[in-house]
């Protein structure tokens, strides 16, 4: 996946944010609460995402990827693509898909009632 089709990705989730920061960063929210960045430089893109506790245990050692940096090392369950292999990119789209549930979920009923995220 290179940046574009990542940041189309997330585009196309509900309810979602897009701003620039931290270096360059493409930071995608949902909320106010981010969910996906893509870093590093265009032609190696780093993409990092929230997981759940198992999605964490089972990614954090496999080649190419690895728990984010400053995230991870605060106790937070994130996951960094960083290299190849990597993730296929079904299966990035897969983990940055269940990253926008997760934080999803984290938000307020109401806030999800008034973002059209439902109550689920």
């Amino acid at each position: 996946m290179i940046r574009g089709e990542f940041n189309a990705f997330c585009r196309a989730l509900p309810a979602t944010t897009h701003v620039v920061q931290w270096r360059g960063s493409h930071v995608w929210k949902v909320g106010g609460k981010v969910f996906a960045i893509a870093g590093g430089r265009d032609d190696e893109p780093s993409f990092t995402f929230k997981v759940n506790d198992i999605a964490y245990a089972m990614l954090k050692d496999q080649p190419g990827l690895r728990p984010a940096p400053y995230l991870a090392s605060r106790g937070m369950k994130w996951i960094q693509h960083f290299a190849k292999p990597g993730l296929s990119d079904a299966a990035l789209g897969d983990y940055i898909r269940q990253s926008h549930s997760i934080v999803s979920q984290g938000l307020s009923k109401k806030r999800r009632i008034g973002l059209g995220l439902g109550t689920s």
